[in-house]
């Protein structure tokens, strides 16, 4: 099978990437790269997923990526340097090859940053997608795995989440733009019959982790004896969820599209753990052998209060099983931060 694969050189996507190449599947994988942090560390990401053990020469980013496209490349994997806003340079790689399926977890992420950025974030979460599905629809692709996220929640009252539960208050414009790609995502469904899947993400977190994200922040920050942004008064609880388990769910949300057809879910993929600010920050201590140094502050606007995940509808559809408790999965995060 041939998988197109947006954002594959992302802290999910290249685990993704990784394990469908182990599965003897061919990969295209696109990603523009994006400055939401070092572009550096998605090269690293990308060589980490192909098995690459090289020492990459760094000299400026339109360069670096080029020689990554370079040397990556062969029979069953081909990156593109792509945004998904960019509809026609999408058309080319869709003419240039036969594509199976479409996984896509590119996105502009991050709740604090939309609040700044609303419009820039509609452009590439709702925009890009809409021109994933045109291309599908024209391509006639009809398979299609979305990722959304547990911020559609915004504050549910009511816990754990399940995808039942009314979605219609998002708190941030991050959060409303997966809501709206879920929705519209649907209108593709039932006017071109593409089967779907979206998949709503719960803090996910473990090796190649993006480096803005709490976990991997706190960990280089206690490490490096500087003062970690601490926000509200630690009782703030994310369900956690290993990256292993997240692969795993997609995998068999990809599987089980292929062996169905006239589908549209919402799945959680969670872990039913719920941990709170001040237990995470006391378990990276303790694994690190260090004493943070907090700097309080206030709670910020956009961030909700509690995630959790009922995930008894991916569990009974896709056979969805997470095996990676927090104190597991957050040492194995610390000793590949420690090896970097």
């Amino acid at each position: 099978m041939t998988y197109f694969v947006t954002g594959g050189s992302g802290f999910i996507g290249s685990h993704l990437v990784e394990k469908l190449l182990k599965e003897g599947h061919s990969v295209i994988n696109i990603d523009n790269f994006d400055d939401f942090y070092d572009y550096k560390v998605k090269i690293q990401n990308t060589l980490e997923s192909l098995g690459k053990n090289i020492e990459f020469e760094f000299s400026n980013k339109e360069n670096d990526i080029q020689n990554l496209i370079s040397i990556s490349k062969s029979d069953n994997y081909t990156l593109y340097f792509q945004d998904i806003r960019d509809k026609s340079g999408l058309e080319k790689i869709f003419t240039n090859h036969k594509i199976n399926q479409v996984i896509h977890l590119a996105a502009l992420a991050g709740v604090r940053p939309s609040i700044e950025r609303p419009l820039e974030y509609e452009e590439v979460n709702i925009r890009g997608t809409m021109n994933l599905w045109e291309l599908c629809n024209q391509f006639s692709i009809k398979k299609f795995v979305c990722a959304s996220s547990s911020s559609v929640y915004g504050n549910n009252e009511k816990t754990p989440f399940s995808e039942t539960d009314n979605v219609d208050y998002p708190i941030s414009p991050y959060a409303a733009t997966k809501k709206s790609g879920e929705i519209l995502g649907h209108v593709y469904h039932s006017l071109y019959n593409i089967d779907m899947i979206q998949l709503r993400f719960f803090t996910v977190y473990g090796p190649r982790q993006r480096p803005d994200l709490a976990i991997h922040k706190f960990t280089k920050l206690i490490s490096e004896n500087k003062e970690i942004p601490f926000y509200g008064d630690g009782n703030t609880a994310r369900d956690y969820t290993y990256i292993d388990d997240i692969i795993d769910g997609i995998i068999k949300s990809i599987k089980y599209l292929e062996n169905n057809t006239n589908i549209y879910e919402i799945l959680n993929l969670g872990e039913s753990e719920v941990v709170n600010l001040n237990k995470m920050l006391s378990t990276l201590e303790n694994l690190l052998g260090k004493s943070a140094i907090k700097k309080n502050l206030p709670m910020q606007p956009g961030d909700v209060q509690k995630t959790s995940a009922d995930i008894t509808k991916a569990q009974d559809l896709i056979g969805y099983n997470p095996t990676t408790n927090f104190q597991n999965g957050t040492k194995i995060f610390v000793e590949w931060f420690l090896r970097k």
